[in-house]
């Protein structure tokens, strides 16, 4: 859905629910643009926004934080 160049914008202090497009960043600093699945103490799902990549599961402890995108060039 995104492409090199395309500009996010996130709103780091906004509330993120299930379903909400975001960006997550990795203590170990990869960044991922994502569809918020499930998430609770213990895990966070992100949904891929491109099919041919499976969903993907992190430990709570393994996320630095989370963003809910609000607006995006394309």
């Amino acid at each position: 859905m995104y492409r090199a160049g395309d500009i996010v914008i996130v709103q780091p202090g906004a509330a993120v629910r299930r379903g909400d497009r975001v960006v997550v960043r990795t203590r170990e600093g990869e960044v991922l643009a994502k569809l918020l699945g499930r998430r609770n103490e213990q895990t966070v799902e992100l949904l891929s926004l491109n099919p041919a990549h499976k969903p993907r599961e992190l430990s709570a402890a393994e996320v630095d934080w989370i963003a809910r995108i609000v607006w995006a060039s394309q």
